[in-house]
C-alpha cells in the first residue's frame, strides 16, 4: 500500500486539475470560526446520542464545504484543457474529468512513492512505521502512514535521486535558523547562545517532545551539492513566489538538513530491502497531537 503524501493522496483519489482562484483574506478567520461552532454542536448532540452526533458532523461539514467553494471555487466536473507551449504553440485537448486529466498528464509512478521521515524519538524506533491517530485530509484515501529511517538513510535516497535529475519533496520546520533576504537556511546562521549568554540544548528528538518544532512547510529540492563524496548544501525551490529568497529558490546548508527536515518522499524501489518489507509492517499509532503529524492536518 502506498504511503502518500497529502498531495499525492489528493491526486490519486480525486485526479488533477487547473489551479482554483486565490482565497480571499477573511476565509481561514471564517472556517476556523465555524469549525468550533460545529465542535461545539457535536459535543452538544453526543451527550443525546452517537447518530445525532454524526448528523450534526455532516451539516457543518456542508456548510464548511459551501464556504470552501465561496472562496475557492467548486471543484470541477470536467473543464477543458488548452495551453500555450514552450515554442508559443497553442493547444487544445477538449473537456476532461479530473480523473481523465491526471491518467493522461501524470506520467510519474505515484504507487511507488512512500513517505520517510526522521523522527530520532525513542517513541519511534528506526525501520518502523507509524501514523497519526485521526490523521487524514482525503475523503476516500487510506490513512497517512511513515517509515522512521535514519537521517542517512534519509539524505543518501534524496542525493541519489536529485543526482538521478529527479526533484525530491520535503518537509520541514521552514522558518528556523532563515534568511530571507540572502535566500539560505544554516542550523548556526544566527549565534543566539553569543547573543544572549545562555545555552540553547533541546536536540532534534527534545524539540519534537516539547513541541518546540513541528513539519511547518513543504518544499522541493532541486539540486545538491557534493563535493569528494560529502554533501555539502541542497538547492530548494519554494511556493512563495520570485521575490522571495534569490528568484524563489534557496540555499540549505547540510547541517540545516539534519536539524529541521523532517519527511521526504521517495520511490519504494530507492530504499534497501530491509525497509521495502518493513512498509508492510503494522503502524505504531501516536496521538493526535502529535507534532509529526501537522503538515498534514
Amino acid at each position: 500500500m502506498l504511503r502518500r503524501t497529502p498531495a499525492l493522496r489528493m491526486l490519486l483519489v480525486w485526479g488533477g486539475m487547473r489551479n482554483p482562484r486565490p482565497c480571499l483574506l477573511q476565509g481561514p478567520c471564517v472556517l476556523r470560526s465555524l469549525l468550533r461552532q460545529g465542535a461545539r454542536a457535536v459535543r452538544a448532540a453526543a451527550a443525546r446520542d452517537a447518530g445525532a452526533a454524526r448528523a450534526e458532523k455532516a451539516d457543518i461539514l456542508r456548510v464548511i464545504y459551501r464556504v470552501l467553494c465561496i472562496h475557492l471555487g467548486t471543484p470541477p466536473d470536467r473543464f477543458d484543457w488548452q495551453w500555450t507551449d514552450k515554442d508559443r504553440a497553442f493547444h487544445r485537448d477538449g473537456v476532461l474529468t479530473p480523473q481523465e486529466f491526471a491518467a493522461k498528464y501524470v506520467d510519474l509512478p505515484l504507487d511507488d512513492y512512500v513517505c520517510l521521515v526522521h523522527d530520532p524519538r525513542s517513541s519511534s524506533p528506526e525501520g518502523s512505521t507509524f501514523t497519526v491517530e485521526y490523521l487524514g485530509n482525503v475523503l476516500g484515501a487510506p490513512p497517512v502512514t511513515y517509515l522512521n529511517v535514519s537521517m542517512p538513510v534519509m539524505k543518501g535516497i534524496a542525493s541519489r535521486a536529485l543526482q538521478g535529475g529527479e526533484p525530491v519533496w520535503f518537509g520541514c520546520d521552514v522558518s528556523q535558523m532563515m534568511s530571507n533576504e540572502y535566500g539560505v537556511w544554516d542550523a548556526r546562521l544566527y549565534d543566539l547562545p553569543a547573543v544572549y549568554d545562555t545555552d540553547f540544548t533541546l536536540d532534534k528528538a527534545d524539540r519534537l517532545f516539547y513541541h518546540e518544532t513541528q513539519m511547518t512547510h513543504a518544499m522541493l529540492f532541486t539540486g545538491v551539492d557534493v563535493l569528494d563524496g560529502v554533501t555539502r548544501r541542497w538547492r530548494v525551490e519554494n511556493s512563495w513566489g520570485a521575490d522571495q529568497g534569490k528568484d524563489g529558490f534557496y540555499t540549505m546548508n547540510d547541517s540545516w538538513f539534519d536539524e529541521y527536515v523532517f519527511e521526504i518522499a521517495a520511490r519504494r524501489s530507492a530504499l534497501p530491502a530491509k525497509l521495502q518489507q518493513a512498509l508492510g509492517a503494522e503502524p505504531i499509532v501516536l496521538p493526535a497531537w502529535d507534532p509529526m503529524g501537522a503538515l498534514a492536518r
